[in-house]
């Protein structure tokens, strides 16, 4: 019988370990909302409701706002999926007017997140980011897997080493209002870093260079930061 190798942590500290690798950590951005909860329970602890209700509303909220490690390709000229969730489409698109792009339709992953995914969501490719927009919403729309021009969005411009460019956009439906996007330009992403988040039900559209041919199919499962979307040239 092969034996577990020896990693030099005692019982305790092996619980903890185990713990730490099991358990994913909690973006900051979720850490109000958790503690919401636990204020609710806390403050209604002689009530069995208010106290259920509290702690089953900060569970929730820790499991939609976990920030679980992942691993990305280490091949040079991949695109990783930025976010996890379904893909929705793989189509045609002109990028977000806001970047002051040409309108020449580029190729476009769609990821659509249910509030069961993640939502943190990570750089598709290293590079330096040359633009960050956000649009505020309108009227807002309840159907992400066909987002109007009505959504709340924040797109990001990246250019990899090589000069190539790809766009990642967070769209905001009907739920979520609240964008957080942490990068800036002039900032330098690697591959699979986390830059931002939606809260609370999202869509995340990627716009390869002209060109490039996904190798992702709608309904495939994405998992940010390891999922290849595409391959650059």
């Amino acid at each position: 019988m092969a034996r577990r190798p020896s990693d030099g942590l005692t019982g305790p500290q092996r619980l903890v370990a185990l713990l730490r690798s099991t358990v994913p950590p909690v973006h900051p951005a979720g850490l109000p909302f958790i503690s919401a909860g636990l204020v609710l329970a806390v403050a209604g602890r002689r009530s069995r409701w208010l106290r259920r209700t509290g702690l089953l509303a900060a569970g929730a909220c820790a499991g939609f706002f976990r920030h679980p490690r992942r691993v990305p390709p280490d091949r040079p000229g991949v695109v990783v999926a930025p976010a996890d969730g379904l893909v929705c489409a793989v189509d045609t698109a002109a990028p977000p007017a806001e970047l002051g792009l040409a309108d020449t339709p580029l190729p476009r992953v769609s990821i659509f997140l249910s509030l069961l995914d993640a939502h943190v969501q990570r750089s598709p490719v290293s590079g330096e980011v040359l633009a960050v927009q956000h649009r505020p919403g309108r009227f807002g729309s309840a159907d992400l897997a066909a987002a109007s021009d009505d959504n709340e969005r924040t797109s990001m411009r990246i250019r990899t080493d090589d000069g190539t460019e790809v766009i990642a956009v967070q769209i905001a439906g009907l739920l979520a209002r609240r964008i957080v996007c942490d990068a800036h330009v002039g900032d330098k992403l690697s591959i699979g870093d986390t830059y931002g988040l939606i809260r609370f039900g999202s869509r995340l559209d990627t716009y390869l260079p002209a060109g490039t041919v996904p190798l992702v199919a709608v309904g495939q499962r994405a998992v940010a930061g390891e999922t290849v979307l595409a391959e650059l040239r």
